[in-house]
């Protein structure tokens, strides 16, 4: 067992089947007529997009899940999403969601029978440990069904798609991980060069151009956005890593932070490929 999918194996995890999808699969504690309806919005809620062209190896991973395993908190919600090329059936996808209560109130509490109490108590000890459970086996999923061998990678179409799940979610703070190297392969434009070898040094300001008159600008609702991956080449995952020069990796940067701005969010830290700090 790799060590990324260690990180949820005390959760009962991976126990081999094959991963169905699990939408809003976190049951509310706040079901009995004794206890009361839940109250207010979700504190965060994190969506981890990962782009399935994009080939990592196990430190990434590894990242991946402990920069959402702390968000498997209660008030919280998270979804994990996949995207890669629309022409190849690969498109964006929600894999497994849910949302976990927010404790009771102090007040409500001396309102709610001892045995009420003690049945939410418990049901609300179990939710993180089935959120593990949840967005672990959609990591696994997720990254089980990457390959380099996707011709295309709209990256761009993808965002939008995504921009929209974020933007209609209720919660005080939304933060996006995308997992992605961030390569437009597209009818649009394309960010490679040397067939695929390289990466290609792209003027920002001319691609924004073609953004914009394709209408791939997306709402992302104020989102703060992470990025894991970028610039990586398949190559990479074949453990030949190519160079990377800093000038083309600064105008890739800065493509994608004036596109996030534009599409309602704040791109908080560019992973090339690993972030330097925990997601926050």
């Amino acid at each position: 067992m790799t060590k990324w999918s260690a990180l949820f194996l005390a959760a009962g995890l991976f126990s081999g089947s094959a991963w169905g999808g699990a939408i809003d699969a976190i049951p509310t504690c706040y079901d009995n007529k004794m206890v009361g309806a839940p109250t207010g919005v979700l504190d965060t809620e994190l969506f981890v997009a990962i782009d399935q062209t994009t080939l990592l190896d196990g430190g990434l991973k590894q990242s991946v899940a402990d920069n959402l395993k702390p968000f498997l908190a209660p008030g919280n919600g998270f979804q994990v999403v996949t995207f890669s090329a629309y022409t190849q059936g690969h498109y964006t996808e929600v894999l497994a969601s849910g949302k976990l209560d927010a404790p009771m109130e102090a007040n409500r509490r001396n309102d709610v029978s001892k045995t009420a109490l003690a049945k939410f108590d418990q049901c609300m000890g179990r939710q993180p440990q089935l959120a593990a459970q949840i967005a672990g086996g959609a990591l696994r999923a997720a990254f089980d069904g990457t390959s380099g061998e996707i011709a295309k990678s709209d990256v761009l179409a993808s965002l939008k798609a995504i921009a929209d799940l974020s933007r209609k979610s209720k919660a005080r703070n939304k933060i996006v991980l995308l997992v992605s190297d961030m390569l437009e392969n597209s009818s649009v434009s394309s960010f490679y060069a040397d067939r695929g070898h390289s990466v290609r040094k792209i003027a920002p300001a001319k691609e924004m151009q073609l953004v914009e008159q394709n209408q791939l600008l997306g709402d992302f609702g104020g989102a703060r956005v992470y990025v894991i991956g970028a610039g990586l080449l398949s190559e990479d995952g074949k453990k030949s890593k190519s160079y990377r020069d800093p000038k083309t990796m600064q105008a890739l940067a800065t493509f994608w932070k004036t596109y996030l701005e534009k599409s309602g969010a704040q791109l908080v830290e560019f992973g090339q490929p690993a972030l330097l700090s925990p997601i926050r």
